[in-house]
């Protein structure tokens, strides 16, 4: 009889259709990946100031998964710090770039 969390098997599953082991890279709560929001801005927005960036190429970047790039772009983007611009790119991905702030 197999003695495996819920959570174990989706992270198997979700290792196995990436093509990784569940070892390579834990698959982290949602909760944690939008908590991470805060300390990921400054380091996204950085990444932007060299041009306008796909979520693929941002991800590359970071050294951080795609899916969790996600998250915190879709964040800044709620709030008003990046916004994409309205031509995709040959894959179908939209570049997004900082949005400038006036100082207070």
């Amino acid at each position: 009889m197999s003695t495996t969390t819920s959570d174990e098997r989706v992270s198997a599953a979700a290792a196995e259709a990436t093509g990784s082991t569940a070892r390579e890279a834990p698959i982290r709560h949602v909760r944690e990946i939008i908590r991470d929001e805060q300390v990921m801005r400054p380091l996204i927005l950085e990444a932007l100031e060299a041009g306008p960036q796909t979520i693929p190429q941002l991800a590359a970047t970071l050294g951080k998964p795609t899916h969790e790039v996600v998250f915190w772009v879709m964040g800044l983007r709620k709030y008003g710090w990046v916004a994409e611009i309205k031509e995709v790119d040959d894959d179908g991905y939209f570049p997004y770039e900082a949005v400038p702030r006036e100082e207070s």
